[in-house]
């Protein structure tokens, strides 16, 4: 995911800069409104993290002028947190708010969040990664020129996975998501699943796709080029 942080003070900048890194986001910053706005119109991102209190231009100013020509979801990130500030800003277009101080992992799951709603709600008939091609209409997955043969149930947490590639899914958000049921520490069905759905996509090809994070739950990671 490439993400776009506006932020005039360069300590917090680099923090998120850093912070979103780390969590295999591709980050650009611009450290003005003018700059901001320029970039978010030139280029292409999953998402903007944007400060109210900007030089050159507010940030009000580069939501309005954004939202003129594209719907790039933005989270409005600010030391401004009376309430008719947030009712400013969202009613300017913002579809989040985040206040300073504020908690750096509460930042990217609200990131992560505006992406999956944004992706979700874009008309697609195909979700991709790499090679991998699974098509929605069709109820179809191929790897290169090879068909894959899914369940009905494997079919749905291969999706899941594309729906939020490079992001590392816990145990219990799939468990929840897939089988709609509540996370059990004892169940075994999750490894099972997977352990099928891997042998299926990745064994045969390089590179791999489907990785386990030790402790914590499995991503599916877009091949770099």
């Amino acid at each position: 995911m490439k993400i776009l942080i506006i932020e005039d003070e360069q300590k917090v900048s680099s923090f998120l800069r850093k912070g979103f890194e780390e969590e295999l986001f591709t980050v650009d910053t611009a450290h003005d409104g003018e700059e901001g706005l320029f970039l978010a119109l030139t280029e292409e991102y999953d998402a903007i993290v944007l400060d109210l209190m900007l030089p050159k231009k507010s940030g009000l100013q580069v939501l309005a002028e954004l939202r003129k020509e594209k719907s790039t979801p933005v989270l409005i990130l600010t030391a401004k947190g009376q309430l008719e500030d947030k009712v400013e800003g969202l009613n300017a277009g913002a579809d989040d708010y985040l206040t300073k101080p504020f908690a750096l992992a509460e930042c990217i799951a609200r990131v992560r969040s505006l992406v999956r709603r944004s992706q979700m709600d874009k008309p697609t008939n195909t979700l991709t990664a790499g090679d991998l091609v699974l098509d929605l209409i069709q109820h179809t997955v191929r790897r290169r020129d090879v068909t894959i043969d899914l369940t009905a149930k494997e079919f749905k947490l291969l999706e899941y996975l594309l729906r939020n590639k490079n992001a590392v899914l816990t145990r219990s958000a799939i468990i929840e998501h897939i089988w709609d049921i509540t996370f059990d520490s004892e169940t075994n069905v999750l490894d099972v699943y997977m352990t099928r759905l891997r042998k299926k996509v990745d064994e045969g090809f390089d590179p791999k796709l489907i990785h386990t994070v030790r402790g914590v739950g499995y991503v599916l990671r877009e091949p770099v080029e």
